[in-house]
């Protein structure tokens, strides 16, 4: 009896031994499969961040210059602002303001000679009214709604701000200059006159060393070094008669779209080689660039076949166009907080157009003043404003 118990232990023992064996090995299996498989998946590519010129915020994705302009993601300090639109108008030396809720008028505030363009200031706490004939700058508090003392400035086209803050640059078309001031007080800082006629709009690089710059009346393209605050390179478009207008950086940042509008349609070019543009046709009148909120479409106004051309980024190509009833002249304009609404002016029939970023569809066609040109939504999501109607990263 002793003996066969011993002998059943024994046999229990070397049988417990194997399992255990075996246990060892499948884990050891188990654990070199998972090893297997983990070398097998690549890590993510780690984003390298982007070298930015020096004092601007960060980048916050080097794919998406736009990251920041997401659907209602307002900075603290525009948060409270009424939403309003407010629409310069050149001919009537005033500015209306649209409640965009009820689409009506709710103020109209006297402005100088000839307001080209509202403009969110680089720290989005005051709106700059460009008064071109009247050589001033006529400063609204998006709070009140109310507009403070006139500043003297010369030949204020159109107005931008470096990525920085640290300069507002000054569109002199007339004057034949860009002009960089101190961007609360608008004193003269430097002075970089240029040869080319008509600059007028304008663009970041994604790093906002350089920005490239239209010039209207003579169909040239300027490259500026931001930093040096000095012409680095100047093309000419390769069209008869071209009139550069808006210009717009892709989301990815590597490359510019400047809207034509005797070409009909957008130059497409590398920023950084600065090199021979290519025309992708859109409509007759090219004219204004407004990215949608996923960074994903980009707007196109055709002011003179009254439609909107949508390009797609993913796709690289045109996707919609949506015609507005009746036609009209979409010029300028901007995008609501919330992506829905794409605002433009219609600048040779003293009206303003509501359209759905849907589908194209028109919510509301509001008379305003004479001669309406960059009018700006406001406000807009993103951290700090680049200019012209609401550039903002």
């Amino acid at each position: 009896m002793h003996h066969t118990l011993v002998k059943a232990t024994l046999i229990a023992g070397a049988a417990l031994a194997t399992l255990a064996a075996c246990g060892t090995e499948t884990r050891e299996k188990t654990a070199e499969a998972r090893t297997t498989k983990a070398a097998a998946v690549p890590a993510p590519p780690k984003k390298q961040p982007v070298q930015g010129l020096p004092g601007m915020p960060p980048v916050l994705d080097p794919k998406d210059v736009y990251a920041a302009d997401r659907p209602n993601k307002l900075s603290p300090v525009v948060k409270d602002f009424p939403s309003r639109v407010y629409v310069p108008n050149t001919e009537s030396d005033t500015v209306s303001v649209i409640d965009p809720k009820t689409y009506e008028i709710i103020d109209t505030i006297p402005v100088g000679r000839q307001p080209q363009h509202v403009v969110p200031s680089w720290d989005m706490k005051t709106l700059w009214v460009n008064n071109n004939r009247g050589h001033t700058l006529t400063p609204i508090d998006p709070k009140t709604g109310k507009a403070g003392k006139e500043v003297e400035v010369h030949d204020p086209y159109n107005l931008y701000f470096t990525p920085n803050g640290k300069h507002a640059v000054v569109m002199a078309s007339l004057d034949r200059e860009l002009v960089f001031r101190d961007p609360h007080t608008m004193k003269r800082i430097k002075t970089e006159p240029v040869t080319c006629y008509g600059v007028n709009h304008a663009d970041f690089s994604m790093d906002g060393k350089y920005f490239i710059v239209s010039c209207e009346f003579s169909g040239e393209l300027l490259k500026v070094d931001t930093e040096k605050m000095k012409v680095i390179g100047q093309q000419k478009l390769p069209f008869d008669g071209a009139m550069p207008q808006d210009v717009k950086i892709s989301p990815d940042g590597k490359k510019f779209y400047i809207a034509d509008m005797m070409a009909d349609g957008m130059w497409v070019l590398d920023g950084e080689k600065f090199d021979e543009p290519k025309l992708l046709p859109t409509g007759k009148g090219c004219h204004g660039l407004y990215v949608s909120r996923d960074s994903r479409e980009m707007y196109v106004s055709n002011r003179g076949e009254g439609s909107v051309s949508v390009f797609d980024f993913t796709q690289n190509k045109l996707t919609k166009k949506w015609q507005l009833p009746d036609g009209g002249s979409p010029d300028m304009g901007g995008v609501s907080a919330d992506g829905k609404v794409l605002w433009l002016s219609g600048r040779y029939d003293g009206e303003v157009y509501a359209i759905d970023t849907r589908n194209g569809t028109q919510l509301a066609r509001i008379p305003v003043g004479s001669g309406p040109h960059g009018l700006a939504v406001y406000p807009q999501p993103g951290r700090y404003s680049l200019g012209h109607t609401g550039i903002f990263r």
